[in-house]
């Protein structure tokens, strides 16, 4: 064991969790995220030449200094600009979180990250920090179940009304709908508070226009301090296939749960964008307590180090799979973004996307019966929500992760009874087709 004198106090956060220098480039060249995923935002030599960085689990921690423990919480409160300078609780700040937070922001090249215990607490912490009592936000539809709930029945008890518009909508008809919702709110004297995208759609896959919407709402709101942020649940295509803030976007949210963290053992999510609209929703996140904790920040910090590998692996077999579904008699349609037969979300997915993906839908002919029949005869595939894991997953959108969601609201939506959601994992995509192919004999 090293003399601890010759390192920074334990109570000390700066050296350890962002080391300097931090190499991010050789000889004028930019390391690629994959390599900055092995060790940016941690220096062995500060952690007893630990390779990987350690777990630490407490709750609390020491200061050098009651000056110090004065400074941190003038930052961490917001008394002083900038946030802490040190480590204090860890309801606020733990090593293992700010690493995967600086790794996070290299994907992404985003100013700041911020982590939470689910995705669902990151889109619920920053709702709750950005909009206010009798606001009105404006979203795409379909949302994740979850995230239509929070919206519609949530923060609906607060006076808050939204306004929706498709997936697909073309920036004139999305200028329109912003236009509705500032008349709305200016007659009640408050604001259009968020823009909240969901690009690919759950479960559909239908893209948004990011560009399209931000060019909207820059026409209707201007581009001063009072626009209201346009926040996106990037959680499909992300952080490989798609990079919102590159096209307009000001917050990209998360449920690391899935890629990110990609081996369904973890339960997380993230929101990402300059720090002018990250420091409100930290200050949430430090009041209401969604963080998440050291351990599951130091999972992601391992998924972190494979992430490229795993997703790629996962688009080569989709493309596979999806090539075989596609000409099948009992497959009435595909909604893979591999395949898009629309001009119109083609045009987005050329602009916006740099991979198809791994999840799709599938159409089967028939109903609820014969997609519950292809579910219960698969034997690879895991009949199981979520998705984005090694593993390969199918589920019933329409009876499980979108059963909330009013008969109405799914038609709408196109979320129909004979939609299945497939997640594809890193299996051999041979023996994929091979089980897909008996299963749809079963129908």
């Amino acid at each position: 064991m090293s003399d601890h004198n010759e390192n920074p106090p334990l109570g000390t956060m700066t050296p350890r969790r962002r080391p300097k220098p931090d190499v991010k480039e050789i000889d004028g060249r930019r390391l690629k995220p994959s390599t900055l995923m092995m060790g940016h935002g941690f220096d062995p030599k500060l952690s007893e030449g630990s390779l990987k960085a350690p777990i630490f689990l407490t709750s609390t921690f020491a200061f050098e200094s009651a000056a110090a423990g004065k400074r941190h919480f003038e930052g961490i409160t917001g008394k002083r600009p900038g946030g802490a300078e040190g480590l204090v609780y860890s309801r606020f700040n733990n090593p293992n979180q700010e690493i995967v937070e600086d790794r996070l922001s290299v994907w992404e090249e985003a100013e700041d990250a911020l982590v939470f215990s689910s995705g669902m607490s990151a889109i619920a912490t920053t709702m709750m920090a950005l909009v206010s009592q009798n606001d009105v936000i404006v979203h795409s539809g379909p949302l994740y179940a979850a995230t239509e709930t929070m919206i519609a029945k949530i923060m609906s008890k607060f006076g808050i009304t939204f306004l929706d518009f498709p997936a697909g909508a073309k920036p004139e008809d999305i200028q329109e709908m912003l236009q509705k919702a500032k008349d709305i709110a200016d007659d009640r004297g408050s604001k259009v508070a968020l823009v909240y995208l969901e690009s690919p759609a759950n479960p559909t896959n239908a893209l948004v226009d990011i560009e399209g919407v931000s060019a909207a709402r820059d026409a209707v709101f201007g581009t001063g301090d009072d626009m209201p942020p346009v926040a996106i649940d990037n959680t499909f295509l992300g952080p490989l296939w798609q990079r919102p803030l590159d096209h307009g976007a000001d917050i990209v949210l998360y449920s690391l749960t899935k890629y990110v963290g990609g081996h369904s053992d973890l339960v997380a999510g993230a929101a990402l964008g300059e720090k002018r609209w990250l420091d409100p929703i930290r200050a949430m996140r430090n009041t209401i307590g969604t963080i998440t904790d050291p351990n599951t920040a130091w999972m992601l910090l391992r998924s972190l180090e494979t992430v490229e590998l795993r997703m790629s692996r996962a688009g080569e077999n989709a493309a596979k799979v999806c090539a075989f579904l596609k000409t099948h008699p009992k497959v009435e349609g595909l909604g893979y973004l591999g395949m898009i037969e629309d001009a119109r979300q083609q045009d987005i997915y050329e602009r916006h996307c740099l991979g198809a993906g791994s999840t799709f839908s599938v159409f089967i002919k028939g109903g609820e019966e014969e997609s519950f029949r292809f579910l219960d005869n698969l034997k690879i595939a895991k009949l199981a929500v979520s998705l984005g894991g090694t593993e390969t997953l199918a589920s019933h959108p329409a009876a499980m992760t979108h059963i909330s969601v009013s008969d109405d609201r799914k038609a709408a939506l196109g979320i129909t009874d004979n939609l299945v959601r497939i997640s594809i994992g890193v299996e051999d995509a041979d023996d994929l087709i091979a089980d897909f192919a008996q299963a749809l004999d079963a129908v």
